[in-house]
């Protein structure tokens, strides 16, 4: 076995290796687990449980119903919900029919939608019930969406906690919305099934279990592929990683990250399925006063969040109160994006827990660095490689030539959770996976240590004079200035400089400041070449439902204004 500078700063008791992995599907170890503990649960939702006896059955059910209506090894079936356990349900009963759960966001557009189930090739769909409506007046230019399976998520809440998620977009009601002839109700389904056995297919490790939407973010979204075995993998890794903290069977995981991202679904679940850990399904984590009575009632062990939710949960009265008690919290994690130290500490010093960050993909099925939890980790690193996680840093310009430690450039990973590719797209994959090697796009570098720390994305860089700068560096100074609540930073055409660097600022309330001062602030700790030539105050940032800045929204508009960029403030 190789030797890494990591391993020596792993957590005692962590595994250098988890090889060989077990030729198995999550649905594997879920059998296993039903067959020890039926009784025990498997999630909770809304003051409701459901045990691992129920969840088989029910997901049995769903999977007689899908090979009835046509479905079988290798078809695509979308899932379109909010967290609950008709997602999970439907999940699971695509896995046991042969088939490719197909996640999509339920706040996406009309146009994302369509563009989604086409690519991935959808028939069959499970979806909210406030979405039928506007599913139903698309289907017909939508040749290939034969059946949709509407959910109402008020079906396993208790009478005293139904839910308050009534709106997914204005004017849309979730109560009882009547499906046409053709389309059915997943309760209806469910109850008419319930008699059939399980159907006899066979899911494999190699087969893909889901097909995630990516690319939002910096460019066109794409299907990516994952498998059975990858999912193993990923929640293999982060069970050894968090072993020495989290009980099996017993301490709780709140799933706040939705499950139509990779972050909730094929990282966090994964890792509670295979720890036998009780999941705790939040449907609207942005609905902070739910989300607070759900903490309070299920005492989550484990609380996986986004940084933005982190900070909006500091500043609420509750936390700042002093009221509640964090004692049941054993870990706090933070992906997705990344996280401002001011705003990490505030939420540390209230609750006397540690955050701690994590950095991944969906192209490597969610998390491959996780800061060291037994240990004081590094300032602005996103931890060490996950066992059998193997990462290196390459020139920006060729990819080709490794460099040193401390070195920055771009990185890239190899390791058993790697995707296998994009979905009908071989050029796309051979371009990003290279001799086994998957190139990020992100830019960074490795200390002597082992800890990795980000830099930016290599499609953010910005060049300014022939100059390299990355806007998280600049976005992480301006954070600093006492009246800056947020920030953002992109590059803009400049005709002196190529481009320039522009940062749109969004300041406390009740505080007011002037471009100038920003940018003397910046001086203090930039280079000249680095400081914000343009800034432009805003009241908020555009951000994705991950807690993600949108920079490149703003960076598209001002391209498109085709005028010269003016300083205000």
């Amino acid at each position: 076995m190789a030797e890494y500078p990591w391993y020596n700063s792993y957590d005692a008791g962590v595994p250098r290796t988890l090889e060989p992995y077990p030729q198995a599907t999550l649905l594997d170890f879920f059998a296993e687990s039903v067959k020890q503990k039926p009784a025990y649960t498997f999630l909770i939702f809304r003051e409701q449980r459901i045990t691992y006896d129920q969840m088989d059955k029910l997901s049995d059910s769903m999977a007689a119903a899908l090979v009835a209506n046509g479905i079988k090894k290798g078809s695509t079936v979308a899932i379109i919900l909010p967290n609950c356990p008709q997602y999970l349900i439907a999940q699971f009963g695509i896995w046991k029919a042969g088939g490719i759960a197909v996640p999509l966001n339920p706040l996406y557009t009309e146009d994302e939608l369509v563009s989604g189930l086409d690519q991935c090739g959808v028939e069959v769909a499970v979806i909210f019930s406030p979405l039928y409506r506007m599913f139903k007046s698309f289907q017909s230019r939508h040749t290939r969406l034969r059946l949709l399976i509407t959910v109402s998520i008020n079906d396993y809440a208790s009478l005293s906690a139904r839910i308050t998620y009534e709106l997914v977009r204005a004017g849309q009601e979730v109560s009882r919305i009547a499906t046409q002839s053709g389309d059915a109700k997943m309760n209806d389904l469910l109850k008419g099934y319930a008699a059939k056995r399980r159907p006899a297919v066979k899911a494999l490790p190699e087969d893909i279990a889901l097909l995630l939407q990516s690319g939002g973010t910096t460019g066109t979204a794409r299907g990516i592929m994952l498998s059975h075995k990858a999912m193993v993998a990923e929640g293999a890794q982060i069970k050894a990683w968090t072993k020495p903290i989290l009980t099996e069977w017993e301490d709780p995981v709140m799933i706040t990250p939705p499950l139509f991202h990779v972050y909730g679904n094929a990282a966090i679940a994964a890792a509670a399925i295979m720890g036998h850990n009780p999941m705790v399904l939040i449907p609207d984590p942005r609905d902070h006063k739910d989300l607070i009575k759900t903490i309070k009632k299920t005492e989550p062990a484990f609380f996986p969040a986004v940084p933005t939710l982190f900070t909006a949960l500091a500043n609420h009265p509750d936390f700042k109160s002093g009221k509640m008690d964090f004692k049941f919290m054993k870990l706090c994690l933070s992906g997705a994006a990344p996280f401002a130290t001011g705003a990490r500490t505030a939420f540390e010093a209230l609750t006397g827990h540690r955050i701690f960050q994590a950095y991944g993909l969906t192209e490597t099925t969610g998390a491959i660095t996780i800061e060291p939890l037994g240990k004081l980790g590094k300032e602005g690193s996103v931890g060490l490689p996950l066992p059998d996680v193997v990462i290196k840093i390459v020139d920006i310009e060729t990819g080709n030539r490794d460099l040193p430690n401390g070195e920055t450039g771009e990185i890239i990973v190899k390791c058993p959770q790697v995707m296998t590719g994009f979905w009908n797209s071989l050029e796309e994959t051979t371009e990003m996976i290279k001799d086994g090697w998957l190139h990020t796009g992100d830019i960074g570098h490795l200390d002597k240590d082992g800890y990795l720390f980000l830099t930016s994305r290599k499609k953010q860089l910005i060049k300014v004079s022939g100059f390299q700068v990355w806007p998280q560096e600049i976005v992480e100074v301006l954070k600093m200035h006492p009246m800056v609540e947020d920030a953002c930073v992109g590059g803009i055409p400049d005709p002196v400089q190529g481009e320039a660097v522009k940062a749109w600022v969004v300041l406390r309330k009740g505080y007011e400041t002037n471009a100038t001062a920003l940018q003397a602030f910046c001086r203090q700790k930039l280079t000249a070449y680095k400081i914000p030539r343009y800034v432009e105050f805003r009241d908020s940032l555009p951000r994705n439902l991950y807690g993600q800045e949108l920079c490149r929204k703003l960076v598209e508009e001002e391209k498109a204004r085709n005028a010269p960029p003016h300083v205000t403030g």
